[in-house]
């Protein structure tokens, strides 16, 4: 089964290829976890004099409660590997969490 992944970008229109990146990375999670059943992404600009004006928060939907992470970087793009770097370390221990259980 494949994870559904909801891109949402509320003041701006994303690019397909932006999208498109997203989705990618965040299927990598799968491999980590396969019980996701759902990626909302929220990609927001901060109106900010600063650099780092990009905001990517990620939930993440699994059976026995959601997994939240919130960057912010320079690109969406470097906030996305960010954000899916640490879902990818939350994964692993709750997987290794539940492997105790059984």
């Amino acid at each position: 089964m494949r994870m559904k992944v909801n891109v949402q970008t509320p003041n701006f229109a994303a690019d397909n290829k932006l999208i498109a990146f997203v989705e990618k990375r965040l299927s990598k999670l799968e491999q980590f976890y396969d019980r996701i059943i759902f990626a909302d992404v929220f990609l927001k600009v901060q109106k900010t004099s600063e650099k780092q004006n990009k905001m990517v928060e990620i939930l993440l939907s699994i059976p026995g409660g959601d997994l939240m992470v919130k960057k912010d970087a320079k690109t969406f793009e470097e906030g996305t590997d960010e954000c899916v770097q640490s879902l990818e370390r939350q994964l692993k221990k709750r997987k290794q969490k539940e492997r105790a259980f059984f």
